[in-house]
């Protein structure tokens, strides 16, 4: 059974993966990321390729994915926080090749590109006056 990270293995894990963008999530002992691809069909692809990873390491993510943005949580639910597995995949998901956008900010919503068409197609309220 996994067992969750020291002091010590985070001190030397973590700092690594938050300069690629991981952030501890707010809620629990976790680790998140989040992508935002150009379109559904490169955030789709990218998922596959996450997909085979997990399985291949038996540790899966718990993942949203909304149009053309993906959101990663790792975390191990055996022992109740990080591990080195959590550890292990988000550095294999790092090493997936792609061209989307980190989002650092993860305070704020993040608009995934079918809002952001909607609200660029949303006809301007009439001037005052």
């Amino acid at each position: 059974m996994a067992e969750i990270l020291t002091e010590e293995e985070r001190a030397a894990l973590l700092p690594a993966l938050e300069a690629t963008g991981w952030r501890a999530a707010p809620d629990g002992d976790a680790l998140r990321k989040v992508w935002k691809f150009r379109s559904f069909s490169q955030a789709w692809g990218f998922m596959a390729r996450a997909a085979l990873e997990a399985e291949k390491m038996d540790h899966h993510p718990d993942w949203r994915n909304s149009y053309n943005v993906v959101d990663i949580r790792l975390t191990t639910h055996s022992c109740g926080g990080l591990s080195v597995l959590d550890t292990e995949l988000a550095n294999c998901l790092d090493a997936i090749e792609t061209e989307a956008e980190i989002m650092l900010d993860l305070s704020r919503p993040i608009a995934c590109l079918c809002a952001e068409k909607a609200a660029a197609a949303a006809p301007e309220p009439p001037p005052e006056g």
